[in-house]
């Protein structure tokens, strides 16, 4: 028997359900890229990334991502959106 209660967990959570400061997996979760991806990002200086001294862990901050992503190159494919609308 399939509970609901599973299937609501699966479903992906929106960037506002997520706390202020992110760890490496959230953040890779919340963006929908793998943490190797988003680890090569911070490597190549692509993304914002803050990392406590001496310390190999990092920390995103989730407006900073939210801004960087905004900020990113591309067409916004989203029907949801005022600019979608426009082009109509």
């Amino acid at each position: 028997m399939v509970h609901m209660a599973a299937a609501e967990d699966d479903a992906p959570r929106a960037p506002v359900d997520f706390p202020d400061v992110l760890t490496t997996a959230m953040a890779a979760e919340m963006l929908h890229v793998h943490v190797e991806h988003l680890r090569r990002l911070v490597r190549e200086d692509k993304i914002p990334c803050h990392r406590f001294p001496g310390g190999r862990e990092m920390r995103f901050i989730r407006s900073e991502l939210l801004e960087w992503l905004q900020a990113q190159p591309g067409a916004d494919q989203s029907t949801s959106t005022d600019r979608a609308r426009d082009r109509r």
